[in-house]
């Protein structure tokens, strides 16, 4: 009896032992758990932004010509005739400013997530510029040589604006850290474009015998310009779904030529040649549309966050 009491202790104290031995040790530190995956750019997202505009050329030249004069006239026969005295004052360059101001619309594109820290996506933006309207005047007098006595005066004014502004964009950027981008883009601008010239002529010598009539002319254009744009930025993912950006832009909608109407000073009911064309002239307004921005955006991004697909190894 003693014997198998003997016996079925060494047993339980054997069995105790395999089992202690199949634990878990307690020794080393524990086990952490995997850090979440970082944030991934991939996705649609949409946004606004407001930022400031100014022109990159601020120049509008106006090209004048002689037109006809009647062979009535005597001036008409001169070199130089009234007519070229006329062009030469219609012929003038002025300054637009800086014509710019606040700019403010909205964007929405998509991302995609490569090699881990690299970013390619494409975005179409649209904004209003207000104040961006310049206007800028001249005026000038001039005598033509072979009638002293009898100058012709001019005033000409020009105005210039782009009412809106967007552009259609690839972008390309590097992770400098999983939630800060760095990137490049470029592509396609277009905007609404306005300019506007005045030109009126006449003479010096009024209600007298060499009464004239002053002529007008001008032109007023506006368009839909499509051109190119380029340009950089960071943008930050700050909170779950939401970044925020800071960005440069250089857009160019190209030159721009119109022709303006006529300029033509007849004779008045006094000056002895009555409905006689004194003087005529063309011209033709020429300047060009490109600029710089400088914005901020905020964008709410759909699927921020997303993990990465998982892939089954076999």
């Amino acid at each position: 009896m003693k014997k198998i009491a003997l016996t079925a202790a060494a047993l339980a104290l054997t069995a105790g032992s395999a089992l202690a031995a199949d634990l878990p040790s307690q020794k080393g530190p524990p086990i952490l758990p995997p850090p979440p995956p970082p944030p991934l750019w991939t996705g649609f997202y949409v946004g606004l932004n407001a930022g400031g505009t100014w022109a990159n050329s601020n120049t509008t030249s106006v090209a004048s010509f002689a037109g006809p004069c009647n062979v009535g006239f005597p001036g008409c026969a001169a070199v130089p005739n009234y007519s070229v005295t006329s062009a030469a004052l219609g012929s003038f360059v002025v300054s637009n400013g800086n014509n710019g101001g606040f700019i403010g619309g909205g964007q929405i594109g998509y991302n995609y997530q490569f090699y881990n820290s690299f970013v390619v996506g494409i975005e179409a933006d649209v904004q209003g510029i207000a104040s961006s309207n310049s206007v800028s005047n001249t005026a000038g007098v001039l005598a033509n040589p072979n009638f002293p006595t009898f100058p012709l005066v001019s005033f000409g004014a020009v105005s210039k604006s782009i009412d809106y502004i967007g552009t259609v964009r690839g972008r390309l950027g590097w992770l400098f850290t999983p939630t800060l981008l760095v990137y490049g883009t470029g592509g396609l601008a277009y905007g609404g474009v306005n300019v506007n010239t005045t030109i009126t002529q006449g003479g010096l010598a009024a209600f007298g015998p060499n009464d004239l009539i002053p002529g007008f002319g001008g032109s007023a254009f506006s368009d839909t310009r499509v051109g190119w744009t380029a340009g950089g930025g960071v943008e930050w993912l700050f909170w779950p779904n939401w970044s925020a950006k800071v960005e440069y832009l250089y857009y160019d909608l190209g030159n721009i030529t119109v022709a303006n109407s006529p300029v033509t000073i007849v004779g008045g009911p006094t000056s002895g040649f009555p409905g006689t064309v004194f003087a005529s002239s063309i011209s033709q307004t020429t300047t060009r549309f490109d600029g710089h921005i400088v914005r901020a955006g905020l964008n709410y991004h759909f699927n921020w966050g997303a993990p990465p697909p998982v892939v089954a190894k076999y």
